[in-house]
């Protein structure tokens, strides 16, 4: 964070010209845009491990080096064209439902313009061995797939992550959604030595080959959702820490670089670090970046312990 004369609070002044010194936390550093943007232009071609930059993921991918991330997480907007903040229960208490900002497009195809460019620059930072995975709902995920094969990647399966605990439907005239699609891909057909830990998955399926219908996973719930002091959710689509630990035991490997442009509350940064995966998150929203440095301290400390 920059403080109005220009340099990071509790830090000397830096030479003119001299971008400043990342300052660790808790295993990660916190950079500016333009922060990362200058350590990259002076040819900083092995960044700290962890790196949590604080601004919007179109502005900051084109920083990143070309080939170089192993694996992308990306859970973006999902673009629910949500009507009504009122929504309310059959006992006319509130849905406390997913109506913030970030999630507000004015078209569809704005919308697809938003995506294009986002998995563009994704496909370019991309190791050819390496793979993404994208989370929607069926608002969004139909148009992120037609995108995907149009903008170059070859899509290798999706994933029905089948909730155990699903929202109810408290109109009645829809089928409960209780499930959302995952889609995995590499960076092009010919992409060849993908990252797939297929005995660790059969291992964790009890001897039995992983399927594409994962069943036995929950929504994020009980002491791991972040809510406030009146039981609020901090972020209304937070996803469950095991869910991240599945993809990552899939398809990355130890010391392997995860990025994830739309880090929310920093669920993959803190499944990545805990695993002895580097990671990358952007986040544009201050108060979801708070939420992340905590969450962080608290996987830093516990592994301090751990240690001891």
């Amino acid at each position: 964070m920059r403080n109005s004369a220009g340099t990071h609070a509790g830090d000397e002044p830096a030479t003119v010209g001299t971008p400043p010194a990342p300052v660790e936390r808790h295993g990660y550093v916190l950079l500016s845009p333009d922060d990362f943007n200058a350590g990259a232009l002076l040819g900083l071609r092995t960044p700290p491990p962890n790196i949590l930059i604080e601004g919007d993921c179109l502005e900051v991918l084109s920083f990143i080096e070309s080939n170089s991330v192993d694996l992308i997480f990306a859970d973006p907007p999902y673009n629910l064209q949500l009507k009504t903040k009122d929504l309310r229960r059959p006992n006319n208490t509130l849905v406390d439902g997913v109506d913030d900002q970030w999630d507000q497009f004015t078209s569809f195809e704005e919308y697809d313009r938003f995506t294009e460019r986002w998995l563009k620059e994704c496909r370019r930072i991309l190791s050819p061995t390496g793979s993404i995975w994208v989370i929607g709902s069926y608002h969004n995920i139909f148009r992120v797939g037609r995108l995907l094969q149009d903008t170059g990647y070859w899509i290798l399966n999706d994933i029905v992550y089948a909730k155990k605990n699903p929202m109810p439907h408290f109109r009645g005239v829809r089928f409960t959604n209780a499930h959302e699609t995952l889609i995995w891909a590499k960076k092009s057909e010919g992409a060849r030595k993908i990252t797939f830990n297929y005995r660790a998955l059969k291992e964790l399926n009890g001897g039995k080959q992983m399927r594409s219908d994962w069943w036995d996973l929950p929504i994020c719930g009980g002491a791991e959702r972040l809510r406030d002091a009146n039981g609020n959710k901090l972020h209304s689509t937070q996803k469950p820490e095991a869910l991240l630990e599945r993809v990552l035991l899939a398809t990355s490997g130890p010391g392997d670089l995860v990025l994830d442009p739309f880090a929310g509350t920093g669920t993959t940064g803190v499944v990545a670090q805990r695993m002895g995966r580097r990671w990358i998150m952007i986040e544009r929203e201050a108060a979801y970046r708070e939420l992340i440095e905590g969450r962080i301290a608290r996987v830093a400390d516990n592994g301090a312990c751990e240690r001891q």
